[in-house]
């Protein structure tokens, strides 16, 4: 319905009655022109005149039209089907079917009075309801929160959730912080029934260990109903379709409600994502024997770098660096000698040059075979070196000496050197330590060479460098310009009764040199080697020009390959200057990839490999929870029900009394002069006139 009101005092209108009049009967009143013609003529051109004029001096008043709309909005009542594992388990086809139409006669039965909305949760929340009960997973508090994020501010009149209470995901939704302010109906799937079972609860390990460590793995194990019975822990290392007994334990079920807790130590003995398998024997009568086996992947990383200590000839300078340079379980040393060397030098990461070039050996095969294999080396002078050779083969310190003679020298930190940090521990106490010796002679830096320490000699601090560190060519190369070391990590321990000092000088050089700079054009990465099975895989590649400028103008292709040999093909999307892709979801097990482009004639590969790992969460828990449905019924003020009595929940919420329609009033307020049929009667009315004025000869 529509009213109309005034911008003016609505008294106003009667002015604009009189001003029409007035018009009319001044212009008609006294004219004779249509005198001869029918009695009513000027009747009828008055009052359209006047009609004309009091309407348009009425718009001028503004008037609005204030329309009121009422809308009644029916409640909006949640029906919510957990479509996980473990419910789907306690029901056969038949049974699957009967619920489904016991659940499709609900929702119509709620149609008439509501608006229904179907949702399934699980791994996660979607709209509608498949009843396929493949998700592995199950987050009750997930759809509780999801349901009040979408209808807390509008007319929620109940909430049925039909689950078995078993969650495996988010927290208990008894005590989910959103308050949906309406009640919830429980349907209450699957059997409370505790069944003999046999089951891993959980396995506890390291997603991370390194080649050649240990690592240890926690079981837990649970049984119900098996009091008596025996089974045997098995541990296999599974390889494509091949398994590998580890180790074995017996174990005895001496309780109905048993718990036990087996912790066994693996070896981590081959590089990339290994895959492992515990397995529990069946017990006699056992409900379910799925879970009685869980894999676990663990990410076997070959980071440790290969490094050489290559003397002249035996010294404790050799040990002290060995003990320092393994402390960090990274690095793999080893000691030789050059008279003796049997290892090839270009299978090391990072060679360290006690005395060498020495007067007796050159070294020069070890040089060429470093040069050549650009691999990163740190010279360590000491009285049997060689400084004219050694002059040449590096080039970013000179030592000239005149003869045989040395100098006793402290080290003092350079005060602009900024290729790694240095402790305030070690700055402090370095200045304290022993000297070296080194060779009495003129220094200088030369190249790209950082001064890491300075020489002080007795009591005077030189400009002499005593340890340089730089880029030389495409392999990084340091000298330490004295022998002695040694005393360092004796004094360290006698000060502090450890080798912190010492091992953080020793590591952080070795690791700034040992360092290598990925040098790759074509770069394929993923966020992490281990995927569960509900998981997308995503790929992010780049690829530099000779510039190393970030491009992507030709297409990039991935090929990923299974431990069958199956190869899935892909290319990957161009993103800014980078390249991406979704690989999707993938069955469980080891995976390698591939991934390639050709830049300007060029072929440039990347290969890696990831996991995907199997989510059994599912099949751990199978004795339904309906004591956490009663609960959250009660606290919500609704009622738990079994799917027997599912028809009587549109009943019940009838009965509840505070689920009505809500009645909504708006008003809309516009214009009248916007209203077109306004101006066409104004304008008919003016043009009937005028037409019956120039017909009756009036112009």
């Amino acid at each position: 319905m529509e009213n109309i009101t005034f911008q003016y005092p609505s008294w106003y209108a009667l002015l604009c009655i009189l001003l029409g009049l007035a018009y009319a009967l001044l212009l008609y009143f006294r004219d004779k022109a249509f005198r001869e013609q029918s009695r009513y003529l000027n009747g009828f051109l008055g009052l359209f005149r006047f009609l004309a004029v009091t309407g348009i001096a009425l718009l001028l008043l503004t008037p609005l039209l204030k329309r009121l709309i009422t809308e009644v909005k029916r409640p909006v009542v949640i029906m919510a089907q957990d479509v996980s594992e473990s419910v789907g388990a306690e029901m056969d086809e038949q049974e699957q079917a009967a619920y489904r139409q016991s659940w499709e006669q609900l929702r119509d039965a709620l149609g008439k009075d509501y608006d229904v909305k179907e949702y399934a949760f699980g791994s996660s929340v979607r709209e509608g309801v498949d009843f396929q009960f493949s998700d592995k997973l199950s987050n009750i508090a997930d759809m509780l929160s999801t349901t009040y994020s979408l209808y807390s501010n509008q007319n929620l009149g109940a909430v049925i959730l039909a689950t078995d209470g078993i969650y495996n995901e988010g927290s208990n939704p008894a005590y989910v912080a959103d308050k949906l302010g309406a009640p919830v109906y429980t349907v209450a799937l699957g059997d409370t029934t505790p069944k003999r079972d046999l089951v891993i609860k959980r396995l506890f390990h390291n997603r991370i260990a390194y080649l050649g460590d240990k690592f240890s793995v926690q079981a837990d194990i649970s049984a119900e109903n098996a009091a008596g019975s025996n089974s045997r822990l098995s541990v296999y290392k599974v390889e494509g379709s091949n398994s590998q007994l580890l180790q074995q334990f017996p174990l005895s079920i001496g309780a109905n409600n048993f718990f036990e807790t087996h912790e066994f130590t693996l070896d981590a003995d081959k590089a990339g994502v290994q895959r492992y398998r515990v397995v529990l024997s069946e017990i006699s009568g056992e409900a379910s024997t799925a879970n009685n086996v869980k894999d676990i992947f663990v990410d076997v990383l070959d980071a440790r770098q290969k490094i050489l200590l290559l003397a002249n000839s035996p010294h404790p300078d050799l040990s002290a660096l060995r003990q320092a340079i393994s402390s960090n379980k990274n690095y793999d040393v080893k000691v030789a000698y050059i008279n003796s060397l049997k290892d090839d030098v270009g299978s090391y990461d990072f060679v360290i040059l006690h005395q060498l070039p020495s007067r007796a050996n050159d070294a020069a095969g070890v040089i060429n075979t470093l040069n050549q294999k650009n691999i990163s080396r740190l010279f360590i002078v000491g009285a049997q070196t060689n400084l004219a050779r050694l002059n040449q083969v590096q080039g970013l310190a000179s030592i000239r000496s005149g003869g045989d003679n040395t100098n006793e020298v402290q080290a003092r930190i350079a005060p602009n050197f900024g290729l790694f940090k240095l402790s305030e521990n070690l700055q402090n106490n370095l200045i304290n330590f022993p000297p070296l010796i080194a060779p009495f002679g003129e220094y200088d830096v030369q190249g790209d060479g950082q001064v890491l320490l300075t020489q002080r000699i007795g009591k005077v601090d030189t400009r002499y460098p005593l340890m340089v560190l730089g880029q030389e060519g495409k392999a990084k190369a340091g000298v330490l310009c004295g022998e002695g070391i040694w005393k360092w990590r004796l004094f360290d321990f006698l000060q502090h009764e450890n080798h912190e000092v010492f091992d953080e000088l020793a590591t952080k050089t070795v690791q700034y040199l040992s360092l290598k700079e990925d040098k790759r054009r074509f770069r394929a990465s993923l966020s992490k080697n281990i995927f569960n099975e509900n998981e997308n895989i995503y790929f992010d590649a780049e690829l530099y020009n000779e510039s190393f400028e970030l491009v992507n103008e030709p297409d990039a292709s991935l090929v990923i390959t299974d431990s069958e040999g199956k190869d899935f093909s892909y290319t990957f999307n161009k993103s800014g200057n980078a390249y991406q892709l979704n690989a999707g979801i993938l069955p469980t097990g080891n995976y390698s990839f591939r991934a390639s482009t050709n830049y300007n004639g060029e072929n440039l590969t990347y290969n890696g490999q990831f996991s995907v790992q199997p989510i059994q969460l599912e099949s751990y828990e199978t004795t339904a929870d309906h004591a956490t449905l009663r609960l959250l019924s009660s606290q919500y003020g609704g009622q738990m029900l079994f799917p027997a009595e599912m028809e009587r929940i549109p009943e019940l919420i009838r009965d509840k009394g505070t689920v009505k329609p809500v009645i909504y009033q708006t008003s809309k307020t516009k214009p009248a002069i916007n209203l077109k049929w306004i101006f066409f009667l104004l304008f008919g009315l003016l043009a009937v006139e005028w037409f019956l004025r120039r017909y009756f000869g009036g112009y």
